[in-house]
């Protein structure tokens, strides 16, 4: 079963927003559908109608949090013009991290906890890679910049690197040092 991230019932809310505070906050391995079931104020039996199972429950919360990044993300890239929007993904990254990812990124985090590659969260894991890796894809070209592909494969490694050591607070200022890395690509690319 793979839960809904459309209209959600008030109690499938209240489950669906407490699962992203506790799998972010804490880890998905860490909560169980109990401390879940208890913070939302419903019963077990409530959580795995809305949901079916953890499983699907950890699928829908990183699918909301992709569809709840891509928009935001988009939204702040469009604001820069086309031949900006490369960087300016690095400019919203820093906004992001500072936000919503004090702990890095919530995809790195659940790959790292949920090895299986048949959960059906690496599924949505992977498709957020992939899409962010198009985008950046989509904006090299809007660029004009010879090699596109290779140039969103450098920016997504920037990009991604970036996160994980801000959240791991292992490089002060990670995504800034990683834009003036993607200033250098882009300049070799043109």
């Amino acid at each position: 079963m793979e839960a809904p991230t459309g209209v959600l019932t008030p109690a499938a809310r209240r489950i669906l927003d407490t699962a992203a505070e506790l799998f972010y906050g804490q880890g998905i391995n860490a909560v169980g559908v109990d401390l879940i079931a208890k913070r939302s104020g419903v019963t077990k039996k409530t959580l795995y109608d809305r949901f079916g199972s953890k499983e699907a429950l950890v699928a829908a919360y990183l699918r909301e949090r992709d569809e709840r990044w891509r928009a935001w993300l988009t939204a702040e890239v469009e604001k820069s013009p086309p031949a900006d929007r490369a960087l300016a993904t690095f400019d919203a990254l820093a906004l992001w991290v500072a936000r919503e990812n004090p702990r890095g990124c919530g995809f790195v985090n659940a790959a790292a906890e949920l090895p299986d590659a048949g959960h059906p969260a690496r599924r949505v894991i992977a498709d957020q890679k992939r899409w962010l890796r198009g985008y950046l894809r989509q904006l090299c070209e809007e660029a004009g910049v010879t090699a596109p592909g290779e140039l969103a494969d450098e920016l997504l490694l920037l990009h991604e690197g970036a996160t994980v050591l801000n959240g791991l607070s292992v490089v002060a200022d990670a995504v800034r040092i990683a834009r003036r890395l993607a200033v250098r690509a882009l300049e070799r690319a043109r």
